[in-house]
């Protein structure tokens, strides 16, 4: 009886093929919404998670001043961090694979007739180790250039574009504004970060290179950590700030003059966000399923109508109410499932074209997509089950006489 009752859903729908298209536009649309949009919200909650774990591995970042609950900044009274700090940690403090100190200055780099703005940054081999990049032409530092200050300098891969193009640029000198210096490596592309800005433009020199012949001071602005485990990042975290706090002076019961910042803790927190973003995004548009379904307790409400005097003469010939609630139900259904298969195409394929357009990864989630039809026929269900029940309930005599 089954089989028997869908023929009939169909030869209904193929017979009003319009206003069958129609009914389950809001369904088609409502699907599409919710899988284009949950899609795309889980590729950038994993764009999120590359672009910060490709900052560093276990990576802490000690900077001067303490976080500002306003405005996020630090404050400007603290007194820079020096290379002994860096030692000192490397020394004393167990668990940690790489520490670097930092110190960054915009700069003009000029090769030639061709000039870039960039920055310039003063530190030794371990950032490189801290930071998880690899060159990709060249050598590091030597010890002897890192301790003499030597005028040699690795490209970001962006400098190396603009400033090089296709040229090799290995052995050939750029212009610091006064400083001249040998290029001996190019790093690897890591693309933008998170936060928006070109992780390859920027020129890596040895520490005291930049102190000396650049910013005429000894300060380092941050320290850069790699922890040996993830596992015990914490107790290296309290490590750290408590000798820091020994080495700067700072009195018991006293805030901190720098702060620790955990790449791990940023990047929780970013993903967090975008998945509550994704959630309320798919909640949105979930909206139009209610809609659709609307539609179609509407159109199945006109077709009962419409019908009357069918629905009699099939009562009058012994047909039971159940079974005439059975077909209207089942047209119902078919009708939302049939959207909910469209639906999850078009979003598919949304997600695809716009996931590709943005450069962002595409993440199908197979569970939305199975939400996303059942839910698309219990629309159906919950929103058919009402006209077919009012068609069930029809008195045969009084149906017989409509006209």
């Amino acid at each position: 009886m089954l089989w028997e009752t869908m023929l009939l859903a169909q030869r209904e729908i193929r017979r009003n093929v319009l206003r069958s298209s129609l009914t389950i536009l809001g369904i088609v649309i409502g699907v599409a919404a919710v899988i284009t949009l949950v899609t795309l919200g889980r590729g950038a909650t994993l764009q999120v998670t590359e672009q910060i774990s490709s900052l560093g591995s276990n990576l802490l970042q000690v900077r001067s001043g303490q976080h500002s609950h306003g405005s996020g900044g630090a404050s400007a009274n603290a007194s820079a961090f020096r290379s002994e700090d860096a030692e000192a940690i490397t020394s004393e403090i167990a668990g940690v694979r790489a520490v670097a100190p930092v110190s960054s200055r915009g700069t003009q780099a000029i090769s030639g007739n061709l000039n870039w703005a960039t920055s310039v940054t003063g530190t030794t081999n371990e950032y490189l180790v801290t930071r998880d990049w690899p060159l990709q032409a060249g050598r590091l530092f030597t010890d002897s250039e890192q301790r003499a200050g030597s005028a040699v300098c690795l490209l970001g891969a962006t400098v190396k574009k603009e400033l090089f193009g296709n040229q090799d640029p290995m052995g050939a000198s750029i212009r610091l504004e006064k400083l001249s210096c040998q290029v001996i490596g190019v790093l690897e592309s890591k693309g933008q970060s998170s936060f928006g800005s070109d992780q390859d433009d920027f020129i890596l020199i040895p520490l005291r290179t930049l102190q000396r012949r650049i910013t005429g001071n000894n300060d380092v602005a941050a320290i850069f950590i790699s922890a040996l485990d993830r596992a015990t990042i914490d107790k290296t975290k309290e490590d750290i700030v408590r000798l820091l706090r020994e080495r700067r002076h700072v009195p018991p019961g006293e805030p901190d003059d720098f702060n620790v910042r955990d790449m791990q803790e940023i990047m929780t927190t970013l993903t967090g966000t975008t998945r509550i973003l994704t959630t309320l995004l798919g909640a949105v548009a979930a909206v139009s399923l209610l809609v659709g379904g609307i539609g179609i307790m509407n159109i199945m409400l006109v077709s009962v109508t419409e019908r009357t005097r069918e629905i009699g003469i099939r009562l009058a010939i012994g047909a039971l109410g159940s079974e005439v609630l059975l077909q209207f139900l089942v047209e119902a259904v078919v009708l939302s499932t049939f959207g909910g298969v469209v639906g999850i195409i078009l979003g598919l394929s949304a997600a695809a074209l716009t996931a590709h357009a943005l450069q962002m990864p595409f993440v199908m989630s197979p569970q939305i997509v199975v939400i996303a039809f059942l839910f698309s026929a219990a629309v159906g269900v919950i929103f058919g089950y009402f006209p077919a029940r009012q068609a069930a309930r029809l008195d045969p005599i009084e149906a017989l006489r409509h006209e």
